[in-house]
């Protein structure tokens, strides 16, 4: 029934897709991206393609298991995570490392001075914010706190990153980042690095269905080496 539901589906969008394809000689790119993944890295990360003059792009962000069923049945070109695939016999992709930042703690104008005051085991009584367990990242800032004893005063946890720095920026907590957007994250956000939270990295990655990728933009989203 699911596999007849898919039929019938594509069915019902091939005219639109035609009508498309007549109408204008546009490049469509599908980008699957993990609910995980910063919004403003996905935004650096989407750079290299962002200049073509007929790119249609369509963004779909949704949990990384459910984003590598969609890129296997074809409904997505790429999917940004900030994990690698794991090995699925029954699954062929193939993820390709985009880059990795260094994170560091940043705070909204009412806690930044506090925060800064003894900085990093300020952690311990001023208000944090942390990603969920959804995140790559949860378990590295979780053993940073180990390596330096400290057990941080959590008022909140957020599987969405923007909504997390939304909720930062307001004044309800301080949060780390990835250093490669700092410059947009307090230019938007309005928010001030606190320190660096050292040997923590936050990493990147598309996942195709290709070991050689063919589809010209998802090219150029990946480094030189591949």
């Amino acid at each position: 029934m699911r596999q007849a539901d898919q039929i019938f589906q594509l069915g019902e969008q091939l005219p639109a897709a035609v009508r498309d394809a007549v109408s204008s000689p546009a490049v469509r790119l599908a980008v699957g991206i993990s609910d995980a993944l910063p919004k403003l890295v996905v935004r650096s990360l989407m750079q290299p393609v962002l200049d073509e003059p007929n790119l249609r792009l369509l963004c779909h962000v949704d949990e990384f298991g459910d984003l590598l069923g969609d890129l296997a049945l074809h409904r997505l070109d790429v999917v940004l995570a900030d994990r690698p695939a794991l090995s699925n016999p029954n699954l062929k992709v193939y993820s390709h490392k985009l880059g990795s930042s260094a994170l560091a703690w940043y705070a909204p104008a009412s806690l930044h001075a506090v925060a800064r005051r003894g900085f990093p085991q300020s952690l311990a009584t001023v208000p944090v914010l942390l990603p969920t367990t959804h995140a790559a990242v949860r378990a590295r800032l979780d053993q940073w706190f180990e390596r330096l004893g400290l057990k941080p005063h959590v008022v909140g946890e957020f599987e969405d990153s923007a909504l997390l720095k939304t909720f930062g920026a307001g004044g309800m907590g301080v949060f780390a980042a990835a250093e490669m957007v700092h410059d947009e994250l307090t230019a938007r956000y309005h928010v001030k690095r606190i320190g660096p939270c050292d040997g923590v990295e936050e990493h990147f990655f598309a996942v195709g269905t290709e070991k050689k990728v063919l589809h010209p933009l998802v090219q150029r989203l990946l480094p030189a080496r591949h």
